[in-house]
């Protein structure tokens, strides 16, 4: 009995990590809007954990309530299934709508010229941007930024607590549940621990990498480049990728 409870806490492990490295999803938005939004790397840990622990969080109440009222394990999968096409759904619909925004804030940022006349007759013209910081700097519009910066974490969250671990309640928590509750528990927070850890390291090496990437010449898209990314990601768990 101990030694099949020890096979599934390590296999437990093994999907957890598994999974989470073979679905982009897991980590590419979070590394994507880190590099958008200038998150510090302390956010970028901070959020990717929060996000991940919704993750697995709706799967494991779900197959806790399932196990103990005697749900059919069809009907949890057909609820899990559904779950995924609404994350699936809402990541797209985010990205788009972020990837719109960034477009937005690309073309306000573009660099055209201003004719100056000052009071002795001299003209003269310079070039700059809305979004530079320069001694010919003009406020043109202000932007609203900090509300877009305080949603995106949240609607993540969202987004993540809606997508369900396929593989938690048919291949694990079900054949827990045949020892006892704390064989199941035990099962879990296995599954959980690997799933956050690997998510975490996974984002951590990816925005480390990206920062030794010359991205100069493409800041001026990278909110539209992560809207994208976000996109891209859910039409990947649409199409079963």
């Amino acid at each position: 009995m101990h030694m099949e409870l020890g096979l599934l806490v390590l296999t437990a492990v093994s999907i957890g990590f598994v999974h989470t490295v073979l679905g982009p999803d897991h980590y590419l938005p979070f590394v994507a809007m880190s590099a958008a939004r200038n998150w510090t790397r302390r956010k970028t840990m901070l959020v990717t954990a929060f996000c991940g622990a919704g993750h697995v969080l709706g799967s494991i109440v779900i197959g806790f309530i399932g196990i103990a009222i005697g749900a059919s394990l069809h009907r949890l999968q057909w609820l899990e299934g559904l779950r995924g096409d609404l994350a699936a759904w809402a990541l797209i619909a985010f990205g788009l709508v972020y990837m719109a925004w960034g477009l937005k804030q690309a073309w306000r940022s573009r660099k055209h010229s201003h004719e100056h006349v000052h009071a002795d007759g001299t003209r003269h013209r310079h070039v700059h941007g809305h979004h530079t910081q320069d001694e010919h700097a003009h406020v043109h519009i202000q932007l609203d930024t900090d509300n877009v910066r305080s949603i995106t974490p949240w609607a993540l969250f969202v987004i993540f607590i809606l997508g369900p671990c396929e593989t938690l309640i048919p291949l694990l928590m079900y054949p827990a549940a045949q020892h006892s509750w704390w064989g199941l528990t035990a099962v879990v927070l296995a599954f959980a621990t690997a799933t956050i850890a690997t998510m975490m390291a996974v984002v951590y090496l990816a925005t480390r990498g990206l920062e030794r990437l010359p991205l100069a010449p493409a800041e001026r898209y990278v909110h539209a480049l992560a809207g994208a990314a976000l996109s891209l990601c859910g039409v990947g768990i649409v199409l079963g990728l």
